[in-house]
């Protein structure tokens, strides 16, 4: 299983008075991470990739994944090595703590959603509710 670009600690512990909130994160793999270069270049684009999520699916709530020629006002941007990551502030509530992984298989390879809020997801993995 590939590293993790970005790792993230769990704790029970309440936050303290005056302390700032976490902050809104997502890790990509650096598999996923070449995948994505490897997209970009093939497709002849630049700019980032957008990851959202959009009412639908068999689940509720689908997976959005495309190229985005550059952020919008509002988004979260994350960079993992030369790859930008946008994702809108109404999906960070939905994607933060999410990994963005690449799986290779006999049967089938592709992107991997690893998302702590999602309690069901359909068999393509491309849907989820949460």
């Amino acid at each position: 299983m590939a590293e993790l670009t970005q790792l993230g600690a769990v704790t029970d512990l309440p936050p303290q008075a005056g302390s700032t909130p976490a902050a809104k994160q997502i890790s990509v793999t650096p598999k996923a991470v070449q995948k994505v270069r490897e997209a970009f270049a093939r497709e002849n684009v630049s700019g980032g990739l957008r990851l959202g999520v959009l009412g639908g699916g068999c689940s509720g709530l689908s997976y959005q994944f495309k190229f985005a020629p550059a952020p919008r006002a509002n988004d979260h941007v994350f960079e993992f090595d030369d790859v930008k990551v946008f994702v809108d502030p109404k999906s960070m509530v939905f994607l933060d703590g999410m990994t963005l992984d690449w799986h290779d298989s006999l049967i089938q390879s592709g992107f991997v959603f690893i998302n702590p809020h999602a309690h069901k997801s359909c068999g393509c993995g491309t849907s989820f509710s949460a």
